[in-house]
């Protein structure tokens, strides 16, 4: 497995970069290995609160037979094309590309629904990825559960990683595994997700210093798990819309922490003391 990700286009030696090159968008991954930790929930909301931010952000959905991004985003009527048509060539990348009204430098590329992950090239995503990157500011590339075939394909064209965590310890140890694959040449990042500082307080969960203190990786933020995530999700509607609430907050801080603005990573364990670091980064005034 190793190899395959080192074969994925990423090189440990470093080479030189064109001027054509430095003006590519970033290709970020957002991975987990484990299933169910909200992969596709972070990158919907980290899509839309990258774009809100005048950004050009294409979303790619890489869990091929297992497309959810697309509801997620309440785009699932307006898809026509997928990402293998656009690989096999039987369609243009333009054609593919569903571009979100409500964001309008905002575009989706869906995974092919009744394909199988084997069924990608991965020297051709790679290309895809690359042609995307000369697009947009940002490429996210909503990666598959597991560390087989379709994580393969979804770290190909990527140069960077967000990792989603949630306070398990078998989340914890399927994180630890894919950032060994992953490797520094990634740069991970992690969030962690689904939080309950009430379970926390009592010891029924893990902390955030629980976490990273075997991740040992920078911390982007942290999102509480709200019942107001799921009910949106399957709206279509992703709290990273809205511009108020201390979770929409933190997904757009979360994109500024991403856009390399120095914000403080947002934080569910003192609600109070982050909403407050918040109002005063952004100028404004305590409730």
């Amino acid at each position: 497995m190793d190899s395959a990700v080192a074969e994925s286009g990423q090189d440990d030696v470093a080479t030189p970069v064109s001027d054509a090159a430095k003006k590519l968008g970033r290709a970020i991954v957002v991975t987990s290995g484990k299933g169910g930790v909200g992969k596709t929930t972070t990158t919907a909301n980290l899509g839309i609160a990258l774009a809100s931010r005048g950004a050009r952000v294409a979303l790619v959905d890489a869990d091929v037979g297992l497309r959810n991004l697309d509801i997620v985003l309440g785009l699932e009527s307006r898809v026509k094309y997928h990402v293998l048509d656009v690989l096999e060539e039987k369609t243009t990348l333009d054609e593919a590309l569903v571009k979100d009204k409500r964001c309008e430098t905002l575009s989706l590329l869906a995974a092919a629904q009744t394909r199988e992950k084997d069924d990608v090239d991965t020297g051709k995503m790679r290309e895809l990825i690359g042609a995307l990157r000369e697009r947009f500011d940002y490429v996210l590339i909503d990666c598959p559960a597991g560390i087989e075939k379709g994580f393969v394909n979804a770290v190909a064209g990527a140069e960077e990683a967000i990792v989603v965590c949630t306070p398990e310890v078998s989340a914890v140890r399927d994180v630890d595994r894919v950032v060994g694959l992953l490797g520094n040449r990634f740069k991970p990042q992690l969030i962690i997700n689904r939080l309950r500082p009430a379970l926390v307080k009592k010891g029924k969960m893990l902390s955030v210093d629980d976490v990273n203190g075997i991740l040992h990786l920078p911390l982007l933020g942290v999102i509480a798990d709200e019942p107001e995530i799921i009910v949106t999700t399957n709206k279509g509607e992703p709290l990273a819309l809205r511009h108020e609430g201390q979770t929409a907050a933190a997904y757009h801080a979360i994109a500024a922490r991403v856009a390399g603005e120095d914000v403080p990573a947002p934080t569910v364990e003192s609600k109070e003391n982050f909403g407050d670091k918040l109002r005063a980064f952004f100028g404004g005034r305590k409730a």
